[in-house]
Parts: structure tokens; sequence; C-alpha cells
């Protein structure tokens, strides 16, 4: 409805309408006035002659099937965005900006329906699209506002579960092209990939003790043993076709695992939506829509939430780095480098064949920050790992042609600034949440505090100890001797950052073999029990954990995305035992608070003896922050029982043996010391002023005890 010479002109344009009428609110028992058809696809238009200002009105049209319906013009309601929201986004700082664009449920005037709004600044059109328009681009056209790039529309009466798209014509003209919405909460299954109308309201939350305990407590000083899980292929259903679990199903089950093996968080890779199955998640399409594989975005919550009432906190994989060129998504989003950069030296990555994200475009930081502002808050997620973090620190990162920055160095300083920034923010909106990094170079201050010049994430993946643990055992246990230091090394820059030791999906595939078979020996039984001493070793280590599902269970081969884990192993001892001394490794640190509130301090970590090389075995002592409880730690990683091993103590009298590798309830030989030493200072060594014989099983860890505060 527009004022026009002479009166107003009403025009409308509506999809399989035979006729269609101008119902004046104001006079409800006035018959409607029709509306001429200029063009046979639906084109209307009414003249009022001497009418002076718009009035409310709504069309009812006859459709070509004899039905009658009667809506309000999308056109006839103002934009639902504020000039703040605009203002905020174009800046960058809209911290709930998935509140505002992508499309929502709201009601305006008392009408109902949905809202939509999409950033596409170069676009010549845009209009939303779908089953209600019969995919027709020219019925809802979206409302540029003013110079944001912003384009809104808001269409009465169309609700929850509506599939959607959005038909845009490029700047440089041709054929208009598809998009799904990259703010979309929700999405249809592959091939259609059709954006989904959902309304997130309503949810009612049953974790509120969770979430006030976690907004006051310092994983830094707690203990964090993280089990990674790919949710597709952690169990599967035989009796219904081997298809996964759903997300409350899994819920369930995990939650029960997870207490069960004294796991604290649970880490899903990524389970925002993503169309190829072998990709794993890390190639995202949907960065605000929780996958459509296992269930709805309230099933989603309800997994969450079942796992916050059971204690176990919940990190999810994010991708900031980069995100696939799926012609439906992202890439080219309005017919420009919208979201990529336009120079392939910085715009692609090589490994990968993805595009990058330039994160010196405000509006595309916004949208990363909002995605993950949007998980915590909308999810309830506690944590997100950013993956691939190494590939957004360096501009040369994998890349034969690079664009140093304006200092002429290889740091890309908009993605490390984008970094602190998101860090910053998820700290200061959401207590107690965590964020990890996947940062595999020696940049320094990944997990130091804004503040004071780092990244500020919470803790960084330790792959350098993951790798020097592994090039280590995958030797025979005869060849140990010439790559001790490999051991060794790590404690070298251990407490340089915040680490979080990690056996990750990534050490067992692409022909990396499973955990069990990187163990070096040719005897299957040395090998488990070789899996054995380093999970002990790992847990008495200081950092927090993280280790991949089916690690636990010495699983046979390696991860596939497509199967569940080979469950039926454990019915042999072999396998229930590792899955035992995990369980068991991870309760002695979970009931031991002060060993964990020490594991970034370097005055809780001292070595007993570093250079046995001749036995490969290793020992230190790990003491808790109030200083009552000292654990002395021994791992042998040869075939060979030393019996009467002198090992030095810092305190005299009884050591309590609290785990060994070796007991017979894990498959082991049974060869201990009987479940304790005693320290005297006539056996004083390693320049300790006590010491005791050690039965050191071979391929063993033993952890000693003793709380006597002498």
């Amino acid at each position: 409805m527009h004022k026009c010479r002479g009166g107003i002109v009403v025009r409308a344009y509506v999809v399989n309408a035979r006729s269609c009428k101008l119902v004046d609110l104001r006079k409800p028992s006035a018959a409607p006035a029709g509306m001429e058809k200029l063009d046979p696809s639906g084109f209307f238009e009414l003249f009022i002659k001497g009418a002076r200002k718009p009035f409310p009105y709504r069309f009812r049209v006859e459709r070509y099937d004899g039905r009658i319906d009667e809506f309000a013009d999308p056109y006839s309601f103002p934009p639902t965005l504020s000039e703040d929201e605009l203002y905020l986004f174009g800046k960058g700082d809209d911290r709930k900006v998935y509140e505002h664009l992508g499309s929502r449920i709201v009601e305006i005037g008392g009408v109902r329906g949905a809202a939509f709004a999409v950033w596409a600044p170069t676009a010549r059109r845009v209009s939303v699209v779908g089953d209600f328009c019969e995919w027709d681009g020219r019925y809802f056209q979206m409302r540029p506002l003013g110079s944001s790039g912003v384009w809104e529309i808001f269409i009465p009466g169309l609700g929850d579960g509506a599939k959607y798209k959005y038909e845009i014509l490029a700047a440089k003209g041709g054929a208009p092209f598809l998009k799904s919405d990259p703010y979309a909460a929700r999405f249809e299954p592959p091939p259609n990939n059709a954006s989904v109308v959902c309304d997130l309201s309503g949810y009612e939350w049953g974790d509120g003790e969770w979430m006030r305990r976690r907004a006051e407590t310092d994983w830094s000083k707690r203990p964090v043993s993280v089990y990674e899980v790919h949710l597709g292929s952690w169990k599967r259903v035989p009796e219904d076709g081997f298809r996964p679990l759903t997300y409350v199903e899994i819920g369930e089950q995990l939650a029960e695992y997870c207490r069960e093996m004294h796991f604290t968080h649970v880490e899903f890779m990524p389970l925002s939506e993503y169309p190829f199955e072998g990709s794993w998640g890390y190639q995202v399409t949907g960065f605000y829509a929780p996958t459509h594989r296992y269930g709805t975005p309230r099933e989603f919550m309800r997994m969450v939430d079942i796992l916050h009432r059971n204690g176990i906190g919940v990190i999810m994989d994010w991708v900031p780095a980069h995100f696939p060129r799926d012609a439906f998504a992202l890439a080219g989003f309005d017919g420009s480098c919208l979201y990529e950069h336009e120079d392939p030296r910085l715009g692609a990555n090589p490994d990968w064949g993805t595009l990058c994200f330039n994160y010196g475009r405000s509006e595309v930081a916004n949208f990363l920050l909002g995605s993950a502002l949007a998980w915590l808050d909308r999810f309830h997620i506690d944590g997100l790992r950013f993956d691939a973090v190494a590939s957004m620190l360096y501009l040369n990162f994998s890349r034969e042609s690079w664009i140093p920055n304006k200092y002429g160095g290889s740091e890309n300083i908009e993605a490390i600034e984008f970094l602190k920034r998101v860090n910053e923010i998820v700290h200061s909106e959401h207590a107690g949440a965590i964020t990890v990094a996947e940062e595999s170079t020696t940049f320094a201050g990944v997990t130091k505090p804004v503040a004071e010049g780092g990244l500020g994430f919470d803790f960084k993946w330790n792959l350098g100890w993951m790798h020097d643990t592994l090039d280590y055992l995958k030797e025979d246990p005869i060849n140990r001797k010439y790559h001790h230091n490999k051991m060794t090394f790590p404690s070298m820059f251990q407490f340089t950052e915040k680490f979080m030791l990690v056996y990750s999906h990534d050490e067992v595939v692409h022909g990396k073999s499973p955990m069990v078979g990187k163990m070096g020996s040719g005897y299957w039984d040395d090998k488990i029990a070789t899996l054995r001493a380093l999970y002990a070793y790992m847990w008495m280590w200081p950092g927090k954990k993280t280790l991949f599902m089916g690690d636990e269970i010495a699983q046979g081969h390696e991860w596939r995305y497509d199967e569940s884990l080979e469950w039926s192993l454990l019915k042999y001892i072999q396998h229930e035992g590792v899955r035992r001394v995990v369980s068991d490794a991870a309760k002695l640190y979970l009931e031991d608070p002060k060993l964990a509130e020490n594991d970034f301090n370097p005055i809780g970590f001292e070595w007993i003896n570093a250079d046995d090389g001749d036995n490969s075995v290793f020992s230190f002592l790990r003491f808790g922050s109030d200083g009552k409880k000292c654990y002395a730690v021994a791992s042998n990683f040869t075939p060979v029982e030393l019996r009467s091993y002198r090992l030095g103590l810092p305190r005299g009298g009884e050591w309590k043996e609290v785990l060994n590798t070796d007991a017979a309830c894990y498959g082991g030989g049974g060869r201990g010391n009987m479940g304790r030493v005693f320290a005297q200072k006539r056996k004083a060594a390693n320049f300790r002023p006590y010491g005791c014989d050690l039965v050191l099983p071979p391929l063993s860890t033993i952890v000693l005890s003793n709380d006597s505060e002498e």
C-alpha cells in the first residue's frame, strides 16, 4: 500500500491466485474490494481514489483449487531489525545476532509469522522461496535495509517447520541462484539442504543446578577428563538396521557410561550441520544448526540436558577456520566473495580444498562470534574446542604462495584478533564455559589471558606430548632405551601453556593404526600391557586429559565413522582390562581435586629419575595443592620384571599402591607390592631422603600415594 497522486495504490503478487480482494480491517462488515489482475502469474492492483493515508488491511485470495485464504500483506509490516541491531552487526558486535538474522517465529501487531533477514550486500535482489510460494523468487522479495547489506521480510502465517532458501540475483547479473540460510537453526537432509524455520522457544531446561555450579567453577583447578565422541559411530542399533543412536538415546547411554568411566566431560566431534558424511562434521554448512542426522534441535537440547543432570559437561568441536565450497552454502554467497577472501592466496585452504573466512570483515567475524555464542546460549554447551587453530594463525600455513601481513610477517593478524575477541566474549558472557585450542605450533601465549597478550584459551591440546609418547612406544622394547629422551622432553615445555593431554580421533585413522596397534611389540599381550601402562602414565602426568572413544577398549582396528565401536571386545579380559585401567586412573584423578589444582603448577611435578634409559623406566612425583598428598609414579616400558627396583621418595613410612596396571583384575600378571611399600632412610636414592625397593612388573605403571605431610 503506497500513497500516490490522487489516492492510494495497493499491489499484491500472490502465488496460485485466481482472484485477490482487499479487506479493509476498519470496516469488517464491508464487502472486500476486488483487485485487478494485471499478470497471469498473480500480480494484482487496486487504486483507491481520494484515500489520504494507509489503513490496516488484509488480502482475501481465491486459489485455483477453490480454497479461500486470507492473510496480511508482508510489506505492510515495519522492518524486523532495529537501527541499533544493524549498527552492532555492521560493527561486528551483535552478540545476539542469531536472534536477529536468519529465520524466527515472531508476532507483529497480533499477527504471527516468520521473520527472515540475511546479509547479502552486493545482491541486486534477494527473495525467500519455499513450498509456500512454489519456490518462485518473484513472490517474497526481501527489502534492503539501507547501507547495512541486510535484506529482510516478515511472512505472516508461516510457521515452524517451513522449508526455505534464499533466491539471490547477483550484482553482475546472470541467472538467480539458491542459497541456504547461514543463520538457520535447522536443515533438511541432503541433497536438497533447505533451511527450516525452527522455533526454539519454550524448552524447559532441567540443568539449573549444573549451570549454577559451572558458573562458579575454575576448570583450570578442577579434574577434567574428556571423552571424545563421534556421535554416529559410538554405538549403533543392530535391531534397527544398525542405525546410529538419536540425540536422546545417546544422551542417556553416554551419561551412564561417562559416570562409570569417571569422565567429567564429553567432547562431540562437530555436530553443526554438514552435508558430507565422510568429513566427520568438519566441513560445516550450518554453523548455527545441530545436524539433522540424530534428531531435531529440541532433541539436541534434551541430550545436553540429560548429560548435565548426570554431572557431565558437554564440549563441542567448532570449526571457525574454514568452510566447504558447496554451492548451496557460504561460498560466493551473494555472487561475490562475501565470507571468504577474493585472493586464493588468502581465501583457499590447500590441505582440505576449502575456503578460509575473512576475519577482517566485521560482519564475517560477527557471524562466527554469533555461532559460538548461540551454541552456548541456546543449547547450553559448556565449551568449544576450536579446530585447526594453527591454520588460522599463519598466512603461510600449508601454502607455497602466500601474502605477508602488513608488517611483512606470516602471522594472520586479523585471525589472531578474532580469536582473542571470541575468547574474551565467551568467557565474559558465559561464566564457566571453556575454550580449547587444537594448535600444533609453538605460537606463544595460546592459553595466556588476552589482557596479558595471549589468545585467551583455557586449554591447549598437547600434540607434542602425544607425538613424543607414541613415537617412543612404537619402538620395540629392546630399542626404547635409545629413544628415552622422547618421553622426558615434554617436561621441558610442560608448563609453558595450560596443556590438555590428548589421544584424539586423528591418531586412529588414515593408516595410522589403532592405539593398541601403535604399541611396539611382536606379542599382542605385550601391546595390551603397554597400552594399560600408557593410560595410567597419562592420567598421572600434569594437565587435563582427552581420550577418543574406542581407545579405552583397545579397539582392534582403526576408527570407522560409519560403523559402531567393537563393544563385543569387552568379553575378553585384555580389552576389558584396558577399560578398567582408564576408569580407575580417571577415578583416582577425579577423587583428588587437590591433584588437579596443581595441573599447571610446576611445583606440583618433580622427576624422581628421568635418566634410567637402560631399564626404560620413568618415575616422577605429583603433589596436591595443599602439600598433603604425594603420588609417586613409576612406569616400566620393557617386558622385563624389575624386582627390588630402588625408588627414591620424599617421605618416609607407608606408601599405598593405589594403581598397578599389571593387576590380575586388568588382565595383567598379578605382580606387584601387596598393596603397599615402606620408604626408609637407609634406602635413600635419586637424591631423595628416603627410598624403597619396588617390584616393577613388566610393561606396567605403578602409582603410590602418601599423605603423611612429612
